[in-house]
């Protein structure tokens, strides 16, 4: 979803922990070690494509950022990078790899 299966080794990730799984959001920034493409599953017309990565931590979060933070950013054409994170990642409640603006990424790492 938004461009997360052209994810490389050597590609910055923020990591994020579902808060539907009990996660409290942002947790940490990392280095992509290895990507594994997984195989669609036959007889299944609309697949997303899926990927498996390994990630090494180079950073951990000071601060808190999840979805309480960015719920309220919803003008979608207001060019923040807290609306681009919140319509990216917070609109369906599934985990993902999303690519990201350099602005959302400079925005995520003042919370490293």
């Amino acid at each position: 979803m938004y461009g997360g299966n052209r994810i490389t080794k050597g590609d910055t990730v923020f990591v994020f922990a579902s808060e539907n799984e009990g996660g409290t959001g942002l947790i940490a920034r990392g280095i992509v070690t290895a990507v594994q493409a997984i195989a669609k599953k036959r007889g299944i017309a609309r697949q997303t494509p899926r990927v498996s990565i390994t990630v090494r931590r180079t950073a951990v979060a000071k601060q808190t950022l999840g979805r309480s933070d960015l719920k309220h950013f919803t003008d979608w054409s207001d060019e923040r990078p807290e609306t681009e994170l919140n319509f990216k990642f917070y609109r369906q409640a599934t985990n993902k790899i999303g690519g990201i603006s350099e602005k959302a990424a400079a925005f995520l790492g003042g919370f490293l």
